[in-house]
C-alpha cells in the first residue's frame, strides 16, 4: 500500500509540475493600425490592456488567460509559409466564413483554393487567412 501511495504520489507531483499553459503569443507587424483593424474587425479579436503604450503594441485576449501581442517594427519576414500559422477555433464558422464573403475578405483551403474550405480526416472544418503581413491564419470549427 505504501508503495502505491508513493507511486500515486509521484505520479501526481510530475504531471503537476509538467503542465504548462499558453501566456501569449507574439506577432510581428509592419503596421500596428493596420493590423490592429485587421485582428478587431476581421478576426474578431477583443483589445485588451497593454502595458508598453508605446504606440508599437496592442495586445488581444485569446482565450483561458492567453494574449496575442502584435508588435510593429521593421523587418518583417517576405517569405511565410502556410505550415507556420497562428489557429483560432471559432464558435460559429459558418458566420465567420459569411463576415469573410461579406467583406470581400480572401480566404482558402489548405490546398490553396479561393474561398474553399477543408475538411480534415477528423471532421474538423478549416479556412485559411492572411493578416496583413502574410501571416497564415487557420480557422477552424473545434471550438
Amino acid at each position: 500500500m505504501k508503495t502505491l501511495f508513493t507511486i500515486l504520489l509521484l505520479s501526481i507531483t510530475m504531471s503537476t509540475f509538467a503542465q504548462i499553459k499558453v501566456n501569449h503569443i507574439a506577432v510581428h507587424v509592419s503596421n500596428l493600425e493596420e493590423s490592429k483593424e485587421f485582428y478587431q474587425k476581421i478576426v474578431g479579436l477583443k483589445e485588451i490592456e497593454e502595458p508598453f503604450k508605446d504606440g508599437l503594441h496592442a495586445w488581444y485576449d485569446i482565450g483561458s488567460g492567453a494574449a496575442l501581442h502584435i508588435i510593429e517594427a521593421a523587418n518583417v519576414p517576405t517569405q511565410i509559409s502556410k505550415v507556420n500559422h497562428l489557429c483560432f477555433s471559432m464558435e460559429d464558422m459558418d458566420a465567420f466564413i459569411k463576415t469573410l464573403e461579406n467583406t470581400d475578405y480572401p480566404f482558402e483551403s489548405w490546398l490553396g483554393e479561393k474561398g474553399k474550405v477543408t475538411i480534415r480526416v477528423d471532421g474538423i472544418r478549416q479556412i485559411y487567412i492572411q493578416d496583413p503581413d502574410g501571416l497564415w491564419l487557420e480557422i477552424n470549427d473545434a471550438y
